[in-house]
């Protein structure tokens, strides 16, 4: 999956790793019961809700995506903790050489093993990632129960609002 991603991005935003159907079409977030694109318009983001194949027009809001580990799987509970750990490594040098004001990685459970926080909660992270600040966020997979959509909107919200003070 290629990055959508540019030198000195407002926010990059770091997804757990590429979904079976976003691996098949290209696209970040591809499969319909994903949250991120209507978090990310209703958190006031971007203008109207995009599509995925309309991610490229991130970067003229200054945002971006990635993802912590580049292998497509049905669900990320099939990741190893290898591929945690290399995956926060390239994250790490990403980073530091893109320089975003804020990395949004979407995932805590994610968060945690590929950069071994093993406490690490929902908001801004005391560690920076390649000198770059962290804002973890809920995974916005459909799989993540623990999140209404509107609670999810409600978290990118106070990203958004703590992107646009820098």
């Amino acid at each position: 999956m290629p990055d959508v991603a540019a030198e000195g991005l407002r926010v990059l935003f770091c997804g757990i790793n590429p979904g079976l159907l976003s691996a098949a079409t290209g696209h970040h977030f591809a499969r319909p019961g994903n949250r991120f694109w209507p978090a990310l318009h209703a958190s006031g983001f971007t203008p109207r809700r995009l599509l995925p194949e309309e991610e490229r027009e991130l970067l003229a809001h200054g945002l971006g995506i990635t993802n912590v580990v580049a292998r497509a799987t049905a669900r990320a509970d099939e990741l190893t903790r290898a591929e945690f750990a290399e995956g926060g490594q390239l994250l790490e040098a990403k980073t530091a050489r893109l320089r975003p004001k804020w990395l949004a990685v979407l995932g805590v459970t994610a968060y945690r093993a590929a950069f071994d926080v093993p406490g690490a909660a929902v908001g801004p992270q005391e560690r920076l990632v390649g000198g770059v600040p962290v804002w973890l966020l809920p995974n916005p997979s459909g799989l993540n129960a623990h999140y209404t959509p509107s609670a999810l909107a409600e978290k990118f919200g106070e990203l958004r609002a703590a992107s646009a003070e820098d």
